[in-house]
């Protein structure tokens, strides 16, 4: 279908669209790390990148990726439409990913970055283990097992 106004009004348009966060995946991993029993967590901190998610006391920055936004090699399908632009989008995305990583990490935060297929699957499981053996490095091995993965398994 047809545009029905100029590329210039659409430009106009679309830069006023402000994305609202990634929250289905955000709620996603909200639910696994209650499961898992990761506490401590905080959302929308004032820190570089905006990470989704940040562990102030082990200094952890959690972001998780849309797969089509930073450019995911396995699900990521560029439009045929306005093709180069999309492509320069993305690639830009993903540099700056690259320099929020850097400039985090050296500020001495550890980051962690979850695609969104990740919480689709049962890939998250790894993730989640890194992330609490980073939030709670002190506990014994037994307390560091998920609390249920009934809901996870049948959800």
């Amino acid at each position: 279908m047809a545009d029905t106004v100029s590329p210039k009004e659409r430009s106009k348009i679309m830069r006023k669209v402000k994305g609202s966060g990634n929250k289905s995946t955000e709620l996603k991993l909200i639910k696994y790390l209650k499961e898992y029993g990761i506490k401590g967590w905080r959302r929308n901190y004032p820190l570089t990148g905006k990470p989704d998610f940040v562990f102030l006391k082990a200094r952890l920055a959690i972001f998780v990726d849309g797969c089509f936004w930073h450019g995911c090699k396995e699900h990521c399908r560029i439009p045929e439409s306005n093709r180069e632009y999309w492509l320069s989008k993305i690639d830009k995305n993903i540099k700056r990913d690259k320099k929020i990583n850097n400039e985090l990490q050296e500020k001495k935060w550890v980051v962690v970055r979850i695609w969104e297929h990740e919480l689709k699957n049962f890939n998250y499981r790894k993730q989640l283990n890194k992330i609490k053996k980073l939030v709670e490095p002190s506990l014994p091995a037994d307390r560091k097992k998920p609390r249920s993965l009934k809901s996870t398994l049948a959800g």
